[in-house]
C-alpha cells in the first residue's frame, strides 16, 4: 500500500511543473487526485502523462465560481477531500518604480485570493485529518530584486497557515507551507529570455549551497511527506526545500 491509499487529493495548478509532478507522485502513492489548470492542451498532456486516477479541471483558481465547479465535482464523484495542494500561481519580475496595477492584481489574485478560496471551499468536504498544502517560496523570507509583488504575495501565504491552524484546531486539519527554492519548472524557466534559460538557472545555482537548482521531483517527494502521516505531528510550518539557499 502507498502512503496516501485511498486519499482524495486536489492539486491546483497541477499541468505542469511542481503541481503535475506533485499529482504523479501522489497517484503512485494510491490517491485519487484532481489537478486543476487554465489550459486545457496541457491538463490533457498532463492527464496523459499520469495515466489513472486523475481527473482534470479547467478553471482559475482566482474566480470562485470556477472554484465551485471544481469542488462539486469532487462532491458529486468522491463525496470529500483529504488533502488539498494549494500550488497554483506564478510571478513577473517588475521593480519598483515600474510596478503597475495590473500586475498587482494579477499576481495577489492568483497567489493570495486564490490560494485563500481554495482552501476555504473546499473544508466543507473536509473531515477530521486531512491535509492543506501550500507553495510558498524562498522568497517569503528573502529579497530579490524587481520580484517584490511576488514575495510579498508569498510572505502573505505564510501568515495564512501561522492563522489557520488556529482557525481549524478543532478539525485536526494540518496545515504547512511547502517553500521550494529555484526549481526547474516552465514557470522559472519562462523569466527568462528566449535563449537564455541555462544562464538563468545558472545564476541562481551561483548562491545556492548544494550546487544547482532544484527539480520538481524533489519538491513533490516532500509534498508526499506533508500530505501523509508520516508528518502526522506537523503543522504550521514552513518547509524549505531550496538547497539551502535561503538558509545562508
Amino acid at each position: 500500500m502507498g502512503k496516501l491509499e485511498g486519499k482524495i487529493a486536489v492539486v491546483t495548478g497541477g499541468n505542469s511543473g511542481i503541481g503535475l509532478a506533485t499529482a504523479k507522485r501522489f497517484v503512485a502513492e494510491g490517491a485519487k487526485v484532481y489537478i486543476t489548470g487554465r489550459r486545457a492542451n496541457d491538463l490533457d498532456r498532463a492527464v496523459r502523462e499520469i495515466g489513472e486516477n486523475v481527473t482534470a479541471f479547467q478553471g482559475d483558481v482566482s474566480v470562485l465560481a470556477d472554484l465551485d465547479r471544481l469542488y462539486k465535482l469532487v462532491k458529486d464523484e468522491a463525496g470529500r477531500v483529504d488533502i488539498v495542494f494549494a500550488n497554483a500561481g506564478g510571478g513577473e519580475f517588475s521593480p519598483l518604480g515600474d510596478i503597475s496595477e495590473e500586475h498587482f492584481d494579477k499576481t495577489f489574485a492568483a497567489n493570495v485570493k486564490g490560494v485563500l478560496f481554495t482552501v476555504q471551499k473546499a473544508l466543507p468536504l473536509m473531515g477530521q485529518g486531512g491535509s492543506i498544502i501550500l507553495t510558498g517560496s524562498t522568497t517569503s523570507i528573502t529579497g530579490t530584486p524587481a520580484f517584490s509583488v511576488y514575495s510579498a504575495t508569498k510572505a502573505a501565504i505564510r501568515n495564512f497557515v501561522r492563522s489557520w491552524i488556529l482557525d481549524l484546531r478543532g478539525r485536526k486539519i494540518r496545515v504547512n507551507v511547502l517553500s521550494p527554492g529555484a526549481t526547474k519548472t516552465p514557470g522559472l524557466l519562462g523569466l527568462a529570455p528566449a535563449g537564455q534559460e541555462q544562464e538563468l538557472l545558472d545564476g541562481f545555482a551561483k548562491d545556492i549551497p548544494l550546487g544547482r537548482v532544484g527539480d520538481a521531483e524533489e519538491i513533490a517527494s516532500v509534498a508526499v511527506f506533508l500530505a501523509s502521516d508520516d508528518s502526522s505531528y506537523i503543522t504550521g510550518i514552513e518547509l524549505f526545500v531550496d538547497g539551502g539557499s535561503a538558509q545562508i
